[in-house]
């Protein structure tokens, strides 16, 4: 009997997403909770595990193809069954054994469904009756609504599609190297249309060099755009900026860095301003709350969970340091540290990314000083810190050389009024020049 097995939502509304790597080749024996396809979504990174023990029947999609959830990836063959109503039976009773063996693989339970026919245990999974086929989907039809039957009907990738719309190529004319003649990205970057071929016609000069160069959006860099847009149309943005003199913060992390870097934690400002951040909002909750206008209620966050930018290679992400205001200076560090590092390996899980309350971002280790950040939505409020700068202060009616740390807010208007922004930067700040009183308070 064949299990046809489709990409499960692994939580957090997840549309699609993009084969990084195989696991396993057709005729590959499985296990239940054996990894077998890399995909990567808008969030994280995941491996699939194997719901059912059997044979790779069949693979659906290639490295780089971007998968809808609810498509086939696999068809499994399960050994030793057949179609009939005492081995659909087994197999329910097979289903809470598989389905521990997948939550220990590390998939979200409440990605787990158990109404499907056919005892699906992540996501939706489906019998193949005999003979069975996957249909074909309806491109190449005539833009005319003509039912022709001289007119090929392609198989292709989401990517594909798009990239021959924007090229302005009949994806009917591509012949395709994927799964059942499938056209891929490459098919469509290597396709040359007889026409242009046979026209006759050349360019008076040409260089070799293409004029533009097509590469596919990430689902982390889609989620990006469609994240940012969403911030922005349905939060009331305003920025406030501030420069804070921290002389004495500075001398403290020189003075500990070595210390820290002996139990292999990297001591940055950045812990000292999670820190300040999760005890501010403590006195502040306003900046650590949400407005529901579809209930007419505004929702405080009782636990000061920071998120913090991560520039990764694949965008931006901002993983999750719960309970920050619990944590010392040195715990924090080394949150950073682990969040940064696996955010750069690419395995960064959910839970990393979930219930983060307000956002610092530290463009200042790149070189910027000022900015406006984009609200991480629905969140009232996100923090920039700048590039550290030495600049001329007086101090005691001396002009003396100073170490200024610029700041930068950004506000859910709507959230928080002009007043309670400044009393909370400058509450922050005031935890920034004097580190020592971020103890005093906790």
């Amino acid at each position: 009997m064949r299990f046809i097995f489709n990409f499960p939502d692994l939580g957090e509304g997840l549309e699609e997403g993009t084969i990084l790597e195989w696991f396993v080749s057709e005729g590959d024996s499985v296990k239940v909770g054996d990894s077998l396809v890399q995909m990567e979504t808008d969030k994280v990174v995941a491996d699939i595990p194997s719901p059912r023990s059997g044979t790779i029947a069949a693979r659906y999609g290639n490295v780089g193809d971007v998968i809808q959830v609810g498509s086939p990836l696999v068809e499994i063959e399960i050994e030793g069954t057949g179609e009939s109503a005492e081995s659909n039976e087994k197999v329910q009773e097979s289903a809470v054994t598989e389905k521990q063996a997948v939550v220990e693989a590390g998939v979200p339970v409440q990605a787990i469904s158990e109404s499907e026919d056919g005892a699906a245990v992540v996501g939706t999974m489906e019998l193949a009756g005999e003979g069975s086929l996957l249909a074909a989907s309806d491109e190449g039809s005539s833009e005319t609504g003509r039912s022709d039957a001289g007119v090929r009907k392609v198989l292709a990738t989401p990517v594909a599609r798009a990239m021959a719309k924007e090229m302005g190529i009949n994806i009917n004319e591509v012949p395709g190297s994927g799964p059942s003649g499938r056209v891929k990205k490459e098919d469509i970057l290597n396709f040359k249309s007889p026409s242009a071929e046979t026209s006759g016609r050349t360019d008076a000069f040409t260089t070799g060099i293409e004029d533009v160069t097509y590469k596919p959006l990430t689902q982390i860099r889609k989620t990006i755009a469609k994240n940012m847009l969403h911030s922005k149309h349905n939060a009331a943005h305003m920025s406030v900026f501030e420069e804070v003199e921290i002389s004495v913060l500075k001398e403290v992390v020189t003075k500990y860095k070595p210390k820290f870097a002996g139990k292999d934690v990297k001591l940055t400002y950045l812990s000292f301003v999670v820190k300040a951040v999760a005890q501010a909002l403590k006195q502040h909750p306003q900046l650590n709350s949400q407005i529901d206008t579809e209930n007419n209620r505004m929702i405080f966050r009782n636990r000061y969970h920071i998120a913090i930018a991560v520039d990764a290679p694949d965008g931006l992400v901002a993983p999750v340091i719960r309970d920050a205001d619990r944590l010392s200076i040195f715990e924090i560090a080394k949150k950073i540290g682990e969040l940064a590092q696996k955010a750069r390996e690419r395995k960064l899980a959910l839970e990393d990314m979930k219930e983060g309350s307000f956002t610092i971002t530290s463009f200042g280790s790149i070189g910027g000083i000022f900015a406006t950040p984009v609200i991480n939505y629905p969140q009232a409020g996100i923090l920039g810190i700048g590039r550290i700068l030495k600049t001329p202060i007086v101090k005691d009616d001396e002009i003396v050389i100073g170490n200024i740390m610029p700041v930068s807010l950004t506000v859910d208007h709507r959230i928080v009024d002009g007043g309670e922004t400044t009393r909370f930067v400058k509450r922050v700040m005031d935890y920034l020049s004097d580190p020592v009183s971020l103890l005093m308070d906790d």
